[in-house]
């Protein structure tokens, strides 16, 4: 049995990317700002992979005299820096026009319509972090059963409400009825709900967060995968992301540990194919909350993982570690940056000490990923398949 096991460290940026002042990220570095302000920071397993050796990064005080993984750096060719378009590329698809985004809040006329159709006004609408505004708009919300509403500099539509007011699987039809008019004229990327409880009088968000996403306009490596009839074993939010297109199987996760604790089950499963891993908490409870040391720390926590992942790992297997875009916790406002992600690989069979350089695409993971697995490739990204087996 071999199996490729691709895990995105959710934000884990390496540097902007050339265009990234056209977004405003000039000089974002996630995991470098990172690396300056957690003065303590270890993270010897990286290291070891090759993370310090990647061309161009302002780190290289970390590189390895003989990693014993590949390393390289990939730029996303996509317009945009989401999760949709980055998880997209990374799987074959080419995303020309960015998804649409509302720095002032959805239009009125839609939250007129979304009202009608929940049959409740809501609270909110604008850009926001969603741990702030729940509790500027928490009393009033519990007070009224109003769901909170609100967006970023993301294509999300964010519904956020205790579960004490509005059950979980009331909260799952509001984001329901959202998705079906989030379209044509007001089209959005995703949907979320965004649940939350009080507790030691302290609003809470939880895990139950549930993404409602656009379907991919073609087929991705998941779809080629399946068709191989090979497993594609989702973990944490990538169901959603791709909105089931191509999954075989699908877990969620909690938090990063415990989509740890699930790929390293999923690694021991009897099965051929593709297991594809988000964790989330590097972005949702770190990068976005600006805050440096949580994120360090959430990096060495996954660090201290990497051996037991290796270790049940089979002779065929492939781990690949990259990620989705940055969220630079030292950059100004809350949102994701445009930079470079890491690539790093390791498996029995891979050449240590391979410097793949500077990657013009995040779809090359998505081609290595198929050529490996005996799977049709996707119209973009180039194979390192024969540079690293």
């Amino acid at each position: 049995m071999s199996k490729v096991i691709l895990m995105v460290t959710d934000s884990m940026g390496v540097g902007a990317l050339p265009d990234a002042a056209k977004y405003g990220d000039a000089g974002a570095d996630t995991f470098g700002h990172v690396l300056e302000e957690k003065k303590d920071f270890s993270a010897p397993n990286l290291v070891k992979l090759g993370i310090g050796n990647i061309q161009g990064v302002a780190w290289s005080k970390m590189a390895c005299a003989a990693p014993i993984g590949a390393f390289g750096k990939m730029a996303e060719i996509s317009k945009g820096k989401d999760t949709i378009t980055g998880h997209w590329e990374i799987a074959g698809i080419y995303t020309d026009t960015p998804f649409k985004t509302y720095p002032e809040g959805f239009p009125e006329s839609f939250i007129k319509d979304f009202e009608a159709a929940i049959g409740r006004e809501v609270l909110g609408n604008y850009p926001a972090s969603g741990t702030e505004i729940i509790e500027q708009l928490g009393p009033e919300h519990e007070a009224t059963g109003k769901p909170i509403v609100y967006t970023s500099a993301d294509s999300v539509f964010q519904i956020a409400a205790n579960t004490d007011v509005i059950p979980l699987d009331k909260l799952y039809e509001i984001c329901e009825a959202a998705r079906k008019l989030l379209v044509g004229d007001v089209a959005c990327g995703r949907v979320i709900a965004r649940p939350y409880i009080i507790k030691d009088g302290k609003r809470i968000r939880t895990s139950d967060r549930r993404d409602y996403a656009v379907s991919p306009p073609e087929d991705t490596i998941l779809d080629k995968i399946k068709a191989a009839g090979k497993t594609v074993y989702a973990v944490g939010k990538i169901s959603d992301i791709f909105n089931g297109k191509g999954v075989t199987e699908a877990v969620h996760t909690s938090s990063n540990m415990d989509g740890v604790d699930k790929t390293i089950e999923a690694i021991k499963m009897n099965f051929d194919g593709f297991i594809f891993t988000n964790l989330v908490d590097f972005d949702s409870q770190y990068g976005h909350r600006r805050d440096p040391i949580g994120y360090g720390r959430c990096i060495e926590e996954f660090d201290a993982r990497i051996p037991e992942i290796i270790d049940a790992m089979g002779e065929e297997d492939v781990l690949m570690i990259c990620a989705d875009h940055g969220n630079d916790p030292v950059h100004s406002g809350f949102d994701h940056t445009r930079e470079y992600v890491p690539v790093l690989i390791y498996g029995k069979k891979v050449k240590t000490g391979t410097d793949l350089g500077i990657r013009k695409t995040f779809a090359d993971i998505g081609a290595t990923v198929a050529d490996i697995l005996g799977a049709e490739g996707t119209e973009i990204g180039e194979s390192f398949k024969e540079v690293i087996l």
